[in-house]
């Protein structure tokens, strides 16, 4: 099943990559591609996410797909932080996969409370 994919997707400036519910890759923009370039960019589309991690990250896979669920936090490699968000998609209400948003994050960022 092919993801429907905003043509604003390619040149967003965050990685952004989706799976079907079987957790192979239907998509991944361009920023995506360049992110995972050394494990094969672009050439990763129609494979499998699991081959694509390690334990106990498949595992975390595995289970945000079997209870369609969402896995929010921050990384930090080479000196870039980043905000990762994994969660359910759906098409006519109906779990299709799941959506990886990969975002950098600048060194200083402000944070609003709102009421």
């Amino acid at each position: 099943m092919e993801a429907m994919i905003p043509d604003w997707a390619d040149e967003f400036p965050g990685a952004v990559t989706v799976c079907d519910r079987e957790g192979i890759v239907l998509y991944m923009n361009n920023k995506a591609a360049e992110t995972f370039a050394k494990w094969g960019g672009a050439e990763l589309v129609g494979k499998s996410l699991m081959d694509c991690h390690p334990e106990p990250a498949r595992a975390k896979l595995r289970d945000l797909m079997a209870n369609r669920e969402t896995n929010v936090y921050t990384i930090e490699k080479n000196g870039v932080k980043k905000l990762i968000h994994q969660g359910p998609w759906y098409r006519g209400g109906e779990f299709q996969g799941l959506v990886e948003l990969s975002l950098e994050l600048p060194g200083e960022m402000p944070h609003y409370k709102r009421s």
